[in-house]
């Protein structure tokens, strides 16, 4: 009887760590995301207009089946509508990188990304011009994606008006 009772607490506490365990070992073993398995898009952030430009969210979801990691800054251009680059690639905000970040199937991740207003550059500096498009480089993976965004920017490599955030786990408010 003693057997049979310390045979079924050890199958139960097998079975309670794999379950335990499992969602850590299939986080260590997940590799980066690729742009074939994400959906990238941008809006704007509620309450991100200022006077100096508009504040956006990039979101990052993982529709890929498998877990995938995404870590530290995505790369931002902003694009015409021949997906040719405009302007400088977006800088780098404040923010401390962290390790990866894993997303599970459905999981998603955000990076805040700062539009500055053209019209705040010298016209010479600046050379506004409308944009049709951000080509968004995912953040320790591979490929990249256009998110549809009209805005004025500048043509001008020299006038900085992009400034990306580190990607961070999306926070669900109700």
């Amino acid at each position: 009887m003693k057997i049979r009772m310390l045979l079924t607490l050890s199958v139960a506490a097998a079975l309670a760590a794999a379950v335990i365990l499992s969602p850590a070992a299939s986080a260590a073993t997940a590799k980066p995301c690729t742009s074939a398995g994400l959906v990238v898009w941008a809006g704007p952030q509620a309450g991100g207009g200022t006077a100096g430009g508009q504040t956006y969210e990039i979101q990052f979801t993982n529709l890929s089946g498998k877990s995938c990691t995404l870590a530290g800054y995505p790369s931002v251009s902003a694009v015409n509508l021949k997906n040719h680059k405009i302007g400088a690639a977006a800088t780098h905000g404040a923010g401390r990188e962290r390790g990866p970040l894993t997303l599970t199937e459905g999981g998603s991740a955000v990076a805040t990304l700062q539009i500055a207003d053209a019209l705040n550059s010298p016209k010479g500096k600046c050379k506004p011009t409308m944009a049709a498009g951000l080509r968004i480089g995912i953040p320790g993976g591979s490929g990249a994606k256009v998110a549809p965004l009209a805005f004025e920017t500048c043509a001008s490599a020299s006038a900085k008006t992009l400034q990306v955030g580190v990607v961070e786990a999306l926070m669900h408010t109700m």
